[in-house]
């Protein structure tokens, strides 16, 4: 790829129709090498590095740039001096029966949806669908925020809200009157649904959905929790024996 054409995977409609987005920094890097271990459409990435990683050891194709061509490459004040051109790679098989889903909708926040992926990927054996209108996970933010986590997390994207209805029996999302998360029917949702920051989802789709709502339970001194926070305490509370 020519880096003219690097330059614009800064935005999303460069990364779709060239189906690739860039990975910058080493520790970032390093994650992509590691996933590339497991999953054969990731060891097709290029690397861009400047003189002071001349030497650093990859299994990917590498190319010396000059300090100026990679302050274009970067989306940082203070490039790194090493960026990954990595192909967009979401999940393209079925769930399998010990993955549990994990559904967003319109979620707008980068820091939020990178956060989300670590919380999945730390506790593994978990599944992102992302409805349409919600954050590119491939947004810069969102990788690094991420810290390497999208790429160890199945992700679906532009899955609309009303095809989950069909797709799953049951379905848990979070309300101010619901069972405790400590109920036991709680983990055996098929699906876990969460909202938009600050709209959360529409009434009138959740009113044709098999729906149960769970509360975490608070002090009530604020009158809510931040997404990122909501979901991870519900991973942990799935992951909890």
């Amino acid at each position: 790829m020519k880096l003219d054409d690097i330059k614009k995977l800064h935005q999303k409609k460069y990364r779709t129709e060239f189906g690739h987005f860039l990975v910058e920094g080493e520790h970032l890097v390093l994650e992509l090498e590691k996933a590339a271990l497991n999953n054969p459409a990731l060891k097709n990435c290029d690397l861009y590095v400047t003189e002071s990683f001349k030497d650093f050891p990859s299994v990917f194709k590498k190319h010396l740039v000059s300090e100026k061509h990679m302050a274009q490459l970067s989306d940082t004040k203070s490039p790194q001096g090493i960026i990954a051109v990595a192909p967009l790679v979401t999940a393209n098989n079925a769930a399998s029966t010990n993955e549990k889903i994990i559904y967003l909708y319109e979620v707008q926040d980068p820091g939020n949806l990178g956060t989300i992926l670590r919380s999945l990927a730390w506790f593994g054996n978990f599944r992102c669908l992302l409805s349409p209108g919600s954050v590119d996970p491939y947004n810069p933010k969102v990788v690094r925020s991420s810290m390497g986590a999208i790429f160890h997390v199945p992700m679906e994207l532009d899955v609309p809200l009303e095809s989950i209805r069909t797709r799953f029996k049951s379905i848990a999302i979070l309300d101010m009157q619901g069972l405790p998360l400590s109920d036991a029917t709680f983990k055996k949702a098929d699906c876990y649904l969460f909202g938009n920051e600050a709209r959360g989802v529409p009434r009138e789709y959740l009113q044709t959905m098999n729906v149960q709502p769970f509360t975490i339970r608070g002090s009530g001194a604020i009158e809510s929790l931040n997404l990122a926070s909501a979901v991870n305490i519900c991973v942990y509370e799935l992951e909890r024996s």
